[in-house]
C-alpha cells in the first residue's frame, strides 16, 4: 500500500483525507487520489533499476555493452592510449613465430609462466594427468577470472576486454609448447628439451594418441589466440566509440 498524500499532486491543496482509498478525492479539485498514485507507479522505473537504466541483475547484452551516462575525459583518453598500446603489442605477439618458440622471449611470457607453474601446484590433488594439464589451465584460467570479475562485479566491459586480450595472449603462449611436442627443441625450466622428459604436451598428447598431430594443433591454437586478441581489441574499440559521445568535457569559464 502506498503512502497517503499530504498535499494534492494536482492542485497542491492540503490537508487531505488520511484514508485515500477509492473513491476518495481531493476536496479542492476533485482528482481521485488512488488513481493518481497508480499512474505514478506505472510511470516510475522498476525498483531494482539503477541510475544507468540497468537492473540489479542485467542480462549478458547489458553487461557486455554497458556504457556509463557520463565518462570522465581523462579516463577516456587513458583507455584510448591503453587500447592503442595493446593493439600495437598484440600485433607484435601475433606475428611472432610460434614454430620456433619466439613467444618465449616476450616480456609477457614471464608473468604467464608464473600462472602456468601455479596451475601445476593447484591441480596436484586431481592426479598426475590433471596436474600436468593444470599448467596450461592455470595460465588460461587466471586472465579469464580477471575478465569475468571486471565484467560481473565491476560492470566494466572495457576492463573485461583487456582481460580477454590477456587471455588471447596466453593462448598464443600455449601454441609454441604444443607445436614443439612432436620434435622438441624448446628449452624447459629444467635446462633440457622435452626429449629428456618434463614436457607437458608430449605427455598429454601421447596419453591421448595425438602426438603425431601436435604441430597441427599448435598451429590451430595460435590462430585461436590471434582471433581472441583481435576480438578483444574490437570489443574495446567499439566500447570507446560509444563512450566518446558521453565524455564530460571541462567547462571553460569566460571572463
Amino acid at each position: 500500500m502506498s503512502t497517503p498524500y499530504t498535499r494534492c499532486p494536482k492542485c497542491g491543496h492540503q490537508p487531505l483525507p488520511a484514508v485515500q482509498a477509492l473513491p476518495t478525492a481531493c476536496p479542492q479539485c476533485g482528482v481521485i487520489l488512488a488513481k493518481v498514485g497508480q499512474v505514478a507507479r506505472r510511470a516510475s522505473p522498476a525498483p531494482d533499476a539503477d541510475t544507468d537504466g540497468h537492473s540489479d541483475e542485467p542480462g549478458w547484452t547489458a553487461l557486455l555493452t554497458h556504457v556509463p551516462e557520463r565518462v570522465d575525459a581523462m579516463h577516456f583518453w587513458a583507455r584510448a592510449a591503453l587500447l592503442a598500446g595493446l593493439a600495437f603489442w598484440g600485433r607484435q605477439l601475433i606475428g611472432m613465430d610460434y614454430r620456433t618458440g619466439e613467444m618465449g622471449a616476450s616480456f609477457l611470457h614471464r608473468p604467464i609462466l608464473v600462472f602456468h607453474e601455479a596451475g601445476h601446484v593447484i591441480f596436484i590433488p586431481l592426479g598426475q594427468w590433471m596436474m600436468v594439464l593444470g599448467g596450461t589451465l592455470g595460465q588460461l584460467i587466471m586472465p579469464a577470472i580477471l575478465a569475468g570479475a571486471l565484467l560481473m562485479k565491476n560492470r566494466d566491459p572495457f576492463g573485461a576486454a583487456v582481460g580477454l586480450w590477456f587471455l588471447g595472449v596466453s593462448v598464443l603462449d600455449v601454441a609454441p609448447y604444443m607445436y614443439d611436442a612432436l620434435h622438441p627443441q624448446l628449452m624447459l625450466l629444467s635446462g633440457t628439451t622435452g626429449e629428456e622428459g618434463g614436457h607437458d604436451w608430449i605427455y598429454l598428447f601421447s596419453s591421448l594418441g595425438l602426438l603425431s598431430k601436435a604441430q597441427l594443433i599448435g598451429d590451430l591454437t595460435h590462430k585461436l589466440g590471434a582471433l581472441v586478441v583481435l576480438l578483444a581489441l574490437g570489443w574495446a574499440a567499439w566500447l570507446l566509440r560509444r563512450q566518446y559521445s558521453r565524455v564530460v568535457r571541462p567547462v571553460v569559464e569566460e571572463r
